[in-house]
This record gives C-alpha cells, structure tokens and sequence, in this order.
C-alpha cells in the first residue's frame, strides 16, 4: 500500500473520485461512475481556461473537486462546507494538487453567506438546493453573492410537460396549478435514497422559475439537471425589485 493509498483510507469514506497524481482514486467503485468527472466533462467547456484573477464561490465543496479544477485554472476559490469530514478531504487534496494557495475552505453554512457583503465572478452552487430546509430562502442569499456566473445543479422531480403558466389565476379558478406542467418543488418529509436531508426535489419548470425569481436568467444548461445562470436583478420576479424588506428580516437583518 502506498503513502497516497494509506492517507485515502483513513481520510474515507469519499463522495468525490478524485484521481490523483500517483494514478490512484479516491473512490473508484462510486456508484454514480467516476463522479463528479463525467459531469466535469461536459461543464468545464462553459468556464474559460484561463481563470487568472477571477474569485470562485464554491457552495458545498465536498472533497474539492470542482474548487481544485478551477484553482488550477488560476481562480482565487473560496469553498465552503457544512462537513469538517468532507473539508478534511478537501484540504489535504488541494494540498496534494499543489493549490492551497488559491483555495480557502471554510466550514459554513449557505445562510451564513447572507452576511456577506461581497460578491465572486463564479459561484458554484452544485447538489446543495435539495439538502436546505429553506430552499427559496438559500437561493435568493447565493444570488446576491453572484458577481457574473452561476451555475447551480439540483436533484429534481421528473416531469417537461409543455404548459405556459399564466401570469396571473382567479382564486376560483385554481385548476391549473394541478396541471403536470405548474411549476411544484415537491417536500419529501422521511428520506430519499436513504438521506434525510434530502428535503426537496423540484421540477424543472419549478427550478427554472426558482432561478429567476431570485433575480437569475438562464443562459444555458449544459447537462441534465445543471443550469448556468447570469445575475438579472431587473428581471419581472426578481426577489431584488419587490420584496427587500422581507428577505433583510428572513436574514436577521
């Protein structure tokens, strides 16, 4: 067993299968496949290569992979993390990747980030919507912390159904929001997949309109379930045009 093997083992169990520089991996018989890389693969196309001077936000930083391919691109990554496990993996493989000058991981939640004042160019907000007990909430604090790219991924509810939302329904006239189409973030009270934490699985039509409610416009979705946003606070249901009041009092604020 090497040194690399023997620190992998005690730094276990993993989520993220992260190939080292020996050629071993983290977690090479992950059950999702060689995650999060094949998705990697498919995102990385939508960042520029060249990431010099850009201040990264990653949201729910695991063991680090997504903070480690961008601090190797040049980026200043700030990553944060409700699980000292998950950030004692992240850390030493930052360390191990020669990045732990450009990355710093802090253990916090998403609503401690309301505090902040300041905003990073990217913000990567991947895996985490479904895991908050106050989904809409956390979307409209990471929204104020997005300087010019967002690019949020969520477990969702099946369902594309065609269906044009109407812009506004007479109380007597509800039926459309039993339509399969409506926008619905469905509450999953026991478990999913064996986590409690899994609180909500929204639709797609749900989250797309989540996105732009806390002031996000969708520009591209690059795989399932993964959407890449840029800020539009003038946007009609923008969170930032109507309702401070509300948000500054839900934030302690």
């Amino acid at each position: 067993m090497t040194e690399f093997s023997r620190q992998v083992e005690q730094l276990g169990p993993w989520f993220h299968n992260l190939h080292l520089p020996d050629g071993s991996q983290t977690c090479p018989n992950h059950p999702l496949g060689d995650f999060p890389s094949f998705k990697w693969q498919k995102l990385n196309a939508f960042l520029p290569t060249d990431l010099r001077g850009a201040a990264v936000l990653d949201i729910g930083c695991n063991a680090g992979f997504y903070a480690i391919e961008l601090a190797r691109r040049g980026a200043m990554v700030t990553a944060i993390d409700v699980d000292e496990h998950y950030l004692a993996q992240a850390r030493w493989a930052s360390n191990v990747f020669g990045v732990n000058d450009r990355v710093s991981f802090q253990r916090a939640q998403v609503y401690s980030l309301s505090r902040s004042e300041r905003r990073w160019d990217i913000v990567l907000f991947l895996g985490v919507l479904y895991h908050l007990r106050y989904p809409m909430l956390g979307l409209d604090i990471v929204s104020r912390c997005v300087g010019k790219q967002l690019i949020i991924q969520s477990l969702s509810a099946p369902g594309k159904d065609s269906f044009v939302v109407p812009e506004d329904l007479e109380l007597s006239h509800r039926a459309p929001l039993s339509e399969p189409g409506w926008p619905k973030l469905s509450f999953i009270e026991q478990r999913l997949a064996g986590d409690q934490t899994n609180w909500w699985a929204p639709n797609p039509q749900c989250l797309e309109a989540m996105l732009r409610s806390s002031g996000m416009r969708i520009l591209a979705t690059p795989l399932d379930e993964f959407y890449i946003c840029e800020p539009d606070p003038a946007g009609k249901t923008s969170m930032w045009s109507w309702n401070a009041d509300e948000y500054l009092a839900a934030t302690g604020q």
